[in-house]
């Protein structure tokens, strides 16, 4: 398993507000169905609702839960890899909280925690760009439209 992270995602309670705090800090970026995608180097930060990204991630978010908002993305290059890495990580002890299935995006994920509640994204997503080092580049999503 290459180490690395593709996409950090911070569970955000307002949208509008964050994008508005990060593009004060100068970072420029673009909205997709009610998720913000920064580049920032050669990974991406993105803004999704806190609410929704526990509930992809199959995690519950209250009082008695350990999420803390943030979960890390490790993309990968096509679906068998998404299971091989899912199955490294279940064999030194992470928790599967969404096994791997396609997408609404046409691209296979799960998700799991590790000893630590972490969540971690396991992603084949075409839309994508993988460079042979492993860093991600996003796609002008206005292009297609």
């Amino acid at each position: 398993m290459d180490q690395r992270v593709s996409l950090i995602t911070l569970g955000v309670e307002d949208l509008k507000r964050s994008r508005s705090f990060y593009e004060q800090l100068g970072w420029r970026g673009q909205e997709v169905e009610e998720t913000v995608f920064f580049q920032a180097g050669c990974s991406a930060v993105v803004l999704w609702s806190r609410e929704k990204l526990a509930a992809d991630c199959g995690i519950t978010d209250d009082a008695d839960g350990r999420f803390d908002g943030v979960t890390l993305a490790h993309n990968v290059r096509s679906t068998t890899e998404v299971d091989d890495v899912l199955a490294v990580a279940e064999r030194a002890g992470a928790r599967i909280t969404r096994p791997a299935a396609r997408t609404f995006y046409g691209g296979y994920a799960g998700v799991f925690v590790d000893l630590d509640e972490h969540a971690w994204e396991v992603a084949y997503n075409p839309g994508f760009e993988l460079g042979e080092d492993g860093s991600l580049i996003l796609p002008d999503f206005n292009a297609s439209q």
